[in-house]
Protein backbone atom coordinates (compact mmCIF):
# COMPACT_ATOMS: atom_id res chain seq x y z
CA UNK A 1 0.00 0.00 0.00
CA UNK A 2 2.84 2.37 0.80
CA UNK A 3 4.42 1.78 -2.63
CA UNK A 4 1.25 2.95 -4.35
CA UNK A 5 1.08 6.13 -2.26
CA UNK A 6 4.74 6.80 -2.92
CA UNK A 7 4.18 6.30 -6.65
CA UNK A 8 1.31 8.81 -6.71
CA UNK A 9 3.37 11.23 -4.65
CA UNK A 10 6.18 11.18 -7.22
CA UNK A 11 3.68 11.50 -10.06
CA UNK A 12 2.06 14.49 -8.37
CA UNK A 13 5.42 16.19 -7.78
CA UNK A 14 6.46 15.57 -11.40
CA UNK A 15 3.22 16.93 -12.85
CA UNK A 16 3.29 19.94 -10.54
CA UNK A 17 6.87 20.71 -11.61
CA UNK A 18 5.99 20.43 -15.30
CA UNK A 19 2.93 22.64 -14.78
CA UNK A 20 5.01 25.24 -12.94
CA UNK A 21 7.63 25.26 -15.71
CA UNK A 22 4.96 25.69 -18.38
CA UNK A 23 3.28 28.56 -16.52
CA UNK A 24 6.62 30.25 -15.93
CA UNK A 25 7.74 29.84 -19.54
CA UNK A 26 4.41 31.07 -20.95
CA UNK A 27 4.53 34.17 -18.78
CA UNK A 28 8.10 34.85 -19.93
CA UNK A 29 7.09 34.46 -23.58
CA UNK A 30 4.12 36.76 -23.05
CA UNK A 31 6.42 39.41 -21.65
CA UNK A 32 9.06 39.03 -24.36
CA UNK A 33 6.73 38.52 -27.33
CA UNK A 34 6.80 35.60 -29.71
CA UNK A 35 10.07 33.72 -30.08
CA UNK A 36 11.85 33.99 -33.41
CA UNK A 37 11.06 30.40 -34.36
CA UNK A 38 7.32 31.04 -33.93
CA UNK A 39 7.54 34.06 -36.24
CA UNK A 40 9.41 31.96 -38.81
CA UNK A 41 6.82 29.18 -38.59
CA UNK A 42 3.93 31.64 -38.96
CA UNK A 43 5.50 33.22 -42.03
CA UNK A 44 6.25 29.78 -43.48
CA UNK A 45 2.61 28.69 -43.05
CA UNK A 46 1.44 31.94 -44.67
CA UNK A 47 3.70 31.30 -47.66
CA UNK A 48 2.41 27.73 -47.95
CA UNK A 49 -1.20 28.95 -47.77
CA UNK A 50 -0.58 31.56 -50.49
CA UNK A 51 1.16 28.96 -52.64
CA UNK A 52 -1.76 26.54 -52.28
CA UNK A 53 -4.26 29.25 -53.23
CA UNK A 54 -2.21 30.08 -56.32
CA UNK A 55 -2.01 26.39 -57.21
CA UNK A 56 -5.72 25.71 -56.63
CA UNK A 57 -6.88 28.24 -59.23
CA UNK A 58 -5.26 26.67 -62.31
CA UNK A 59 -5.99 23.16 -61.00
CA UNK A 60 -9.70 23.97 -60.76
CA UNK A 61 -9.64 25.55 -64.22
CA UNK A 62 -8.00 22.47 -65.74
CA UNK A 63 -10.53 20.19 -64.03
CA UNK A 64 -13.50 22.24 -65.28
CA UNK A 65 -12.12 22.34 -68.82
CA UNK A 66 -11.49 18.59 -68.73
CA UNK A 67 -15.05 17.96 -67.54
CA UNK A 68 -16.42 20.22 -70.27
CA UNK A 69 -14.42 18.37 -72.93
CA UNK A 70 -15.64 15.05 -71.55
CA UNK A 71 -19.23 16.25 -71.87
CA UNK A 72 -18.64 17.74 -75.31
CA UNK A 73 -16.88 14.72 -76.81
CA UNK A 74 -18.93 11.98 -75.15
CA UNK A 75 -20.76 11.21 -78.43
CA UNK A 76 -23.93 10.33 -76.54
CA UNK A 77 -22.34 8.03 -73.96
CA UNK A 78 -24.32 8.66 -70.77
CA UNK A 79 -21.51 7.46 -68.49
CA UNK A 80 -19.03 9.99 -69.92
CA UNK A 81 -21.59 12.79 -69.63
CA UNK A 82 -22.23 11.89 -65.97
CA UNK A 83 -18.51 11.70 -65.30
CA UNK A 84 -17.95 15.10 -66.92
CA UNK A 85 -20.72 16.67 -64.84
CA UNK A 86 -19.33 15.12 -61.65
CA UNK A 87 -15.86 16.42 -62.48
CA UNK A 88 -17.13 19.94 -63.07
CA UNK A 89 -19.26 19.98 -59.91
CA UNK A 90 -16.52 18.45 -57.79
CA UNK A 91 -13.82 20.83 -58.96
CA UNK A 92 -16.02 23.91 -58.46
CA UNK A 93 -17.06 22.70 -55.00
CA UNK A 94 -13.44 22.02 -54.04
CA UNK A 95 -12.27 25.41 -55.27
CA UNK A 96 -15.11 27.14 -53.40
CA UNK A 97 -14.13 25.18 -50.28
CA UNK A 98 -10.50 26.33 -50.57
CA UNK A 99 -11.58 29.95 -51.01
CA UNK A 100 -13.99 29.69 -48.06
CA UNK A 101 -11.25 28.33 -45.81
CA UNK A 102 -8.97 31.17 -46.90
CA UNK A 103 -11.72 33.65 -46.08
CA UNK A 104 -12.32 32.09 -42.66
CA UNK A 105 -8.61 32.10 -41.83
CA UNK A 106 -8.32 35.73 -42.87
CA UNK A 107 -11.28 36.66 -40.68
CA UNK A 108 -9.81 34.83 -37.69
CA UNK A 109 -6.44 36.50 -38.26
CA UNK A 110 -8.05 39.95 -38.37
CA UNK A 111 -9.98 39.24 -35.17
CA UNK A 112 -6.86 38.09 -33.34
CA UNK A 113 -4.64 41.00 -34.33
Amino acid sequence: MKKIKKKYYYLFITLFTIYFILILSSSCFAAWGDPEIVNKLNSAFEHIRDWLIKLATPAAAVAVITGAFMKKFSFGDEEKIRTGKKLIKGSLFSYAFVLAINLILSAIKSLIS
